[in-house]
């Protein structure tokens, strides 16, 4: 299977598939870091990234928006004072998709 982060987002509509519990498994596999956690029976990936300070932190959650824009799926993005916690899901399906795993990837590459 090639890089998450190399691929691209494809639309993803209301009748989408969610990953399957073997997709999760494997995609998961490539972003370690990651976690699936449940929320009102919607699952989401969730990582927390941590930083010397606010301004590093808001240094990442811009370029975060600048990727999200970029690619047109959008994150739950939290950001506070040396942390930032980034959720993706796909709200069109309430769950994960293939793309909630390839921007988790992308996120990961934002690290300097």
């Amino acid at each position: 299977m090639s890089d998450l982060s190399e691929l691209k987002c494809e639309a993803c509509q209301i009748d989408a598939p969610k990953v399957t519990e073997q997709e999760m498994v494997e995609f998961g596999q490539m972003i370690p870091e990651w976690t699936v956690e449940n929320r009102d029976g919607i699952n989401q990936l969730e990582r927390v990234y941590k930083f010397k300070n606010f301004k590093l932190a808001m240094v990442f959650t811009n370029k975060l928006a600048e990727l999200a824009e970029e690619e047109f799926h959008h994150p739950g993005i939290l950001t506070e004072w040396g942390k930032v916690t980034v959720t993706w899901w796909s709200h069109s399906i309430k769950g994960l998709h293939k793309n909630d795993f390839i921007m988790a990837a992308k996120t990961d590459q934002l690290i300097d």
